[in-house]
């Protein structure tokens, strides 16, 4: 019995599949496959670390059954030809010979296909982002009953084909908006023959694949199902649905149920940003679980592992199903059974490099906390040929994250901050819906010290540094301000000095000037509090400029439901005992301002890097020091200048 995480780390069985432990990677497209579909060295050089990192069961990401409309994204896996045996064989090989159970995931991309049309579904109805794209060319054909014949076939098929190739284990996708989805959900099936209307109507398709899929890989093969609590969707699938459907699977065959949630017009609640709770959908497990006698896979922004073993301690749940804390740290599982979970490299839910850098830009998956995601031995750690003297001026991400790999490399490290290690950390995590980034700071700070890494409380000056064979500069960024008359009126405050304790706690009306990232946030903490009413200017024409989607579509609800008010295409003329005094098209106005914070920028705090090159002493800058940017951008910098000194 494991001692940190005794049920976690407990073996269980699907169908007649012993699995080490209850944890699984769940399916996540990952764009690392070739162009048409076939297994890549990428692809299984990254499944390769979960492996690795003892994960009992990998879920392949989905793969595409047809040739026709199935195929959803650039750089999909493909299992719609037996040609694609023989890689996915290396896959599922490669999985085994690491003492890992091989599972993969088939399907149909329905509506939801990102590269656009011909798409087909249950029924007319688009998904709204890609009617935004193409217009009544998104809507999707309707499926006829000859061509709901041949996707039957199709997904059985492919199932012969994973079980061909090695695979123990067969995922059907019924979750998340794509073709099965279509059929389940009242939502996007609008059909009147038998595959519409009732609930054992709106089964029926899957009832059909899944038989099929039975029939070609034997009743010993087990296969699950991937379904959505519920779609989140106004008149959609309810939870209700789903445990009819999962009992209906049962009495089918099924070998266990992945519950996940929401599709991908209702995104946040399929992959869950950090201003949402965690375990986001583990409550449509724990309801499944009641009314079925087969294993449940809970899943949703489960991010640590006392978490996790909460989970299936009290009998939520029979196995954790994680997606992108494995992208963050493949070796997850492995540091939480050997009692080191202050290692683990925690998922943050930016949803930055998985989704807004990576799937929605049509590129291959990458991950904030995880540089080397789909780099495994391009960026690999390896030991440094001389040992040098290295200083890191400044310890936010970028410079934790560059001390860090510097010293795992060998070299003698002296970090330079002159306050508490973490920089903008701190504001960053200030409000509890960005708590999240707190476990980004805490995990950064522990491998620091660690790592031994020589911390000293100042600030940097010239001299300090001479002495050293190579600096990385991670000064980070000051707040630009705001160069108008009034701007230093006592009521007038820069918004990153809210976002801390001891911090100005003003009522009545606020007025924050800056309608970007932190503007917002610092608009959306105030909001919250009683006897408050907060107004955002923007000189731009909206919003959220460079936010993240997710984020866009939470803040956007919240600033709607709270009432707070925003001007866009508005420049701030002057700040007034009255209040802001505007520009907007042409006309000026007075915005009401019992106090006001300036959210109005950043600007780089490069003079050290540029005293330092002029010295000729070898020099990087890295993170906001170099160019304002994210956490991404900041801990990639700084695990890059690391390998590079």
């Amino acid at each position: 019995m494991n001692p940190y995480y005794p049920t976690l780390f407990s073996p269980c069985k699907i169908g007649n599949v012993t699995i080490k432990n209850r944890i699984c990677k769940a399916p996540q497209t990952t764009g690392l496959s070739h162009m048409d579909g076939s297994v890549s060295s990428r692809l299984v050089r990254t499944y390769e670390d979960l492996a690795r990192g003892e994960v009992g069961m990998v879920i392949v990401e989905y793969a595409y059954v047809d040739r026709d409309c199935s195929k959803s994204a650039s750089n999909q896996l493909g299992i719609c030809d037996d040609e694609y045996i023989v890689g996915l064989g290396w896959l599922a090989d490669t999985l085994k010979n690491l003492d890992c159970v091989p599972c993969i995931q088939i399907e149909h991309c329905g509506r939801q296909r990102f590269l656009g049309p011909p798409m087909k579904s249950a029924s007319p109805n688009p998904w709204p982002l890609m009617y935004q794209r193409y217009g009544r060319a998104a809507i999707p054909q309707e499926l006829t009953l000859d061509e709901i014949d041949q996707l039957v076939e199709d997904f059985g098929q492919a199932a012969r084909r994973a079980k061909t190739a090695g695979f123990q284990v067969v995922e059907i996708h019924g979750a998340h908006g794509y073709l099965i989805t279509n059929f389940l959900s009242p939502f996007t099936n609008q059909r009147t023959d038998w595959y519409g209307g009732s609930r054992e109507n709106r089964f029926r398709f899957l009832e059909q694949v899944f038989t099929r899929c039975k029939e070609y890989v034997g009743e010993d093969f087990p296969i699950i199902v991937r379904l959505s609590g519920t779609d989140y969707e106004p008149g959609g699938m309810s939870i209700e649905d789903t445990i009819y459907y999962a009992q209906r699977l049962e009495e089918l065959g099924c070998a266990a149920i992945d519950v996940s949630g929401g599709d991908h017009h209702q995104m946040i609640h399929q992959v869950t940003p950090m201003q949402l709770n965690r375990g986001h959908n583990v409550w449509a497990a724990e309801a499944i679980k009641k009314a079925v006698h087969i294993p449940v896979f809970a899943t949703g922004s489960i991010t640590q592992p006392d978490y996790a073993e909460e989970i299936l301690a009290s009998g939520k749940a029979d196995f954790i199903s994680m997606g992108r804390p494995l992208l963050a740290d493949p070796y997850w599982a492995k540091k939480a059974m050997e009692g080191r979970a202050e290692d683990i490299s925690p998922c943050i839910r930016c949803n930055e490099g998985c989704l807004d850098r990576g799937n929605h830009l049509g590129k291959s998956i990458n991950c904030t906390m995880n540089p080397l995601l789909g780099f495994e031995d391009a960026l690999a750690i390896h030991p440094a040929e001389e040992k040098k003297k290295v200083a890191v001026v400044g310890g936010g991400p970028a410079g934790l994250k560059a001390a860090d790999t510097a010293a795992l490399r060998g070299h003698d490290v002296t970090l330079f901050e002159k306050r508490a290690l973490g920089g903008y950390l701190f504001e960053a995590s200030y409000p509890d819906f960005k708590a999240d980034i707190r476990d980004a700071h805490k995990y950064l700070v522990t491998q620091v010290n660690k790592h031994g890494v020589h911390v000293v409380e100042k600030e940097a000056a010239l001299q300090d540094l001479e002495d050293f064979d190579a600096v990385i500069v991670a000064a980070g960024a000051s707040p630009a301000g705001l160069p108008v008359p009034g701007a230093d009126r006592e009521n007038v405050t820069l918004a990153v000095e809210a976002l801390k304790d001891g911090g100005p706690r003003p009522t009545g009306e606020v007025v924050v000037v800056g309608g970007g990232l932190i503007g917002v946030e610092t608009a959306l903490f105030f909001s919250a509090r009683p006897n408050t009413h907060v107004t955002i200017l923007e000189m731009l024409p909206q919003i959220m400029n460079g936010c993240s989607d997710s984020d866009r579509t939470v803040y956007s609800q919240w600033i709607q439901e709270r009432n707070v008010a925003v001007y866009t295409s508005s420049r701030v003329a002057a700040i007034s005992e009255a209040g802001v005094v505007i520009e907007q098209k042409g006309r000026g106005k007075t915005v009401p301002a019992d106090h006001v914070f300036l959210a109005t920028g950043m600007k780089p705090n490069s003079g050290l890097y540029d005293q330092l090159l002029e010295k000729g002493i070898r020099v990087f800058s890295v993170g906001d020091s170099q160019a304002i940017g994210k956490i991404y951008d900041a801990i990639h910098d700084g695990y890059k200048a690391g390998l590079k000194v």
